[in-house]
């Protein structure tokens, strides 16, 4: 599993886009990891699937109400990953309101769930290999703090707590 001092892995994840600018066309673009992390602070969330009742009520609403804490806080980009195609955090993205807030980055195959170890195995529960839930704030593309939930928790890889990282 991805530790403190440990380097992101290389994966591409997805990122839908509703407006082209910046590079980016309309519809899915991938998103390397490894350049899109160089030089910046990050606060990485992940969760184990979009849509679904913590994920949408708490998670991401907790990170897109802190989006000018965490800016403050020196961060420059919060993502928010998941199990998903792109289509599909595009959409959670619009029903979230976190456009121009957190990056809704799809991980559709698990490659980079896979990569760090921080898999949820949900098949008895019909969702499949998944992400796990837990943040974490990585600068210049090291992990520098990392909070992974227990089973069915939602304790540490809350907004409140990557931020009080971030601050320290």
């Amino acid at each position: 599993m991805i530790k403190v001092g440990d380097t992101l892995p290389s994966a591409t994840l997805m990122e839908y886009v509703d407006v082209e600018g910046n590079g980016c066309s309309l519809g899915p673009n991938p998103v390397d990891v490894v350049q899109d992390s160089a030089g910046k602070t990050i606060a990485l969330f992940a969760v184990p699937g979009a849509f679904t009742p913590t994920c949408s009520a708490k998670h991401v609403p907790g990170y897109a109400m802190k989006f000018d804490e965490f800016k403050a806080a020196g961060v420059d980009e919060i993502w928010c990953l998941s199990v998903n195609d792109a289509f599909v955090m595009g959409a959670w993205a619009r029903e979230q309101k976190t456009i121009g807030k957190v990056r809704m980055l799809a991980d559709g195959d698990a490659a980079f769930a896979k990569a760090t170890g921080l898999t949820l195995d949900l098949n008895g529960k019909g969702l499949g290999l998944r992400s796990n839930r837990y943040s974490m704030l990585v600068k210049d593309g090291k992990v520098v703090s990392l909070n992974v939930e227990g089973p069915g928790k939602f304790e540490v890889s809350d907004a409140e707590t990557l931020l009080a990282q971030a601050t320290a």
